[in-house]
């Protein structure tokens, strides 16, 4: 056999066949990550909400030891329950939304498995109307509607078992693959329940005043905001798509009220 005949049938692969290697790699790798996530939500949607309570009996105990029974609690649940009696009927049967109260500086409220939310005390200490505290519980109850707290679990889990088999041993790579995918998600998710509270909102006083408060606040205190890379979207971007939805519908804008008085000095229940 000549030289010739040896180097042409060891050619290297072609642009091409390169190309389509990759393609098919990468269309595997989709592939891999996409249908389980799909999966997950399907399955979470149809998952009974006393599976999601059992999971919460879990979760509850540890923040419930965290949180602190007061006038401050109690205040802040019999605002929400006002606000659930505006809820769908789909959205309030068979669920005890309670709120915990955490004395904790974290500007923050979170919706976990078992009808609790969370509210810190650093987001009290922002919040200065009633309006707006609402609009907060009602984004909350959004999550809950949406069912969004269990659809990031599933999806992290998700992708957490799906990066490791295809990245094994490469932690910080995995990590910011997740890092992206969850923000991008949870954006998603943070524009539709800021949808849902503005609906209870409008629905709770006949107006919307104090809907876009907490984020134009946050926005003039954040001299850069990065929406890619944070798990909520940017606070501008919040602020002009509430507004957008406002012109919309056509809500009115009327009177905001005081905090009531045990809400209006939280610090001093740290």
């Amino acid at each position: 056999m000549s030289q010739e005949e040896f180097s042409s049938r060891n050619a290297p692969a072609s642009n091409r066949q390169l190309i389509i290697l990759l393609g098919i790699f990468a269309t595997l790798i989709i592939t891999l990550i996409v249908v389980p996530l799909v999966l997950v939500d399907i399955f979470i949607g149809k998952l009974p909400v006393s599976v999601e309570q059992q999971l919460g009996r879990l979760v509850v105990p540890v923040y419930q030891q965290m949180a602190k029974p007061s006038d401050t609690q109690t205040t802040l649940n019999q605002l929400l329950d006002q606000l659930e009696t505006q809820l769908p009927l789909d959205s309030s049967q068979n669920r005890d939304y309670q709120i915990f109260y955490i004395p904790q500086d974290t500007v923050n409220a979170v919706a976990i498995p078992g009808d609790r939310i969370l509210i810190f005390q650093g987001l009290l200490e922002e919040v200065e109307s009633e309006n707006e505290l609402m609009m907060i519980l009602g984004h909350e109850l959004g999550h809950f509607a949406h069912r969004d707290h269990l659809r990031g679990i599933g999806r992290g889990l998700v992708l957490q078992a799906v990066l490791s088999m295809i990245l094994p041993n490469v932690g910080s790579l995995e990590s910011a693959a997740l890092a992206v995918s969850n923000a991008q998600f949870s954006q998603s998710q943070e524009r539709r329940a800021d949808e849902f509270g503005l609906t209870l909102l409008n629905a709770h006083y006949g107006q919307v005043a104090g809907a876009t408060d907490f984020f134009e606040r946050l926005s003039r205190e954040r001299q850069m905001d990065f929406a890619f890379l944070n798990t909520h979207p940017s606070s501008k971007d919040r602020v002009e798509s509430l507004q957008e939805l406002i012109q919309g519908r056509n809500y009115e804008t009327g009177t905001r009220l005081p905090l009531p008085e045990s809400l209006q000095n939280p610090a001093h229940l740290k």
